[in-house]
């Protein structure tokens, strides 16, 4: 069941990063990550309450309290970085090297969980690695627009989503699923709202088209069934497995980016879009 729940996680996280990109073309990508929050949060809350875990706040303890605010934290700068990276550079750019938490993943993973490595398993992160740097190469308009700026904040992205599955694997133990994830999004929330006050944005809310929040609350919604996928299925099943599946999130976002979006895929491109999958699927079987 939770490798079915990892698949649904990663068809919504997929659909969900490209429609946050429809929705952050004319609006600044922290004014959406604050409105995709607040779905997210609803979203959550609305499950929390189906499922009656509500009032047992109290029955977490103070390891997974402080593990599920780390894990919220980091779910809240890696978000930030993912979406000005995308307000900087397309969607086939921006999500690979995004998904390289894959390889940080399973290396935290070996180190915190004493999860086994061998041969297939370095083969696999390999593959990921090779198919990455031949997926994220700067031409045109990627390039002109933003420079490097978008892969830095690519990469500080996949750190720290990285690092949010690992410390949210710790946090949920003992913990509903979607209590837990009710938390880490109303710390992920203040942290959005925080940065919008600071960043001085908050007046852009009120300038949002309808077409930008349209797609900001789709993504939202996407998201907020990712979540709820991702968290029960890490909370039931093996951490490098659950991650590897919701990284195939990849291949509906290129495929969208591509198609609907209308974003150029080269060749190598191409190739290293096979390369990644090959090794995520190979991580899955490893």
């Amino acid at each position: 069941m939770w490798v079915l729940l990892a698949f649904g996680s990663a068809l919504f996280a997929g659909l969900s990063s490209v429609l946050a990109k429809c929705g952050i073309k004319k609006t600044p990508s922290e004014v959406a990550t604050a409105i995709r929050t607040v779905i997210v949060l609803c979203m959550a809350f609305l499950m929390t309450v189906i499922v009656g875990s509500l009032g047992d706040f109290c029955k977490i303890t103070p390891k997974s309290w402080i593990f599920l605010v780390l894990s919220g934290i980091s779910t809240g700068v890696s978000w930030l970085c993912f979406f000005k990276a995308l307000e900087l550079a397309d969607v086939n750019k921006v999500v690979p090297a995004d998904k390289t938490s894959t390889v940080l993943t399973l290396i935290f993973a070996m180190v915190f969980f004493r999860e086994s490595v061998n041969v297939w398993k370095i083969v696999s992160v390999l593959a990921i690695c090779v198919g990455t740097f031949l997926m994220i190469e700067r031409k045109g308009s990627v390039e002109s627009r933003s420079g490097k700026g978008w892969f830095l904040f690519a990469c500080l992205s996949a750190v720290f989503a990285s690092l949010t599955s690992i410390w949210g694997k710790v946090g949920i133990d003992g913990v509903e699923s979607n209590l837990g994830t009710l938390i880490r999004t109303f710390i992920v929330l203040l942290m959005s709202f925080l940065v919008v006050t600071v960043t001085k944005k908050g007046k852009e809310i009120k300038r949002i088209s309808r077409r930008d929040l349209l797609f900001i609350v789709l993504s939202g919604l996407a998201t907020g069934a990712s979540w709820l996928c991702y968290y029960r299925a890490l909370k039931d099943g093996v951490t490098t497995v659950v991650v590897s599946v919701d990284k195939l999130s990849m291949l509906v976002t290129v495929g969208f980016s591509v198609f609907v979006l209308k974003e150029k895929l080269s060749v190598k491109g191409l190739i290293g879009l096979l390369l990644i999958v090959s090794g995520t699927i190979a991580l899955i079987f490893c």
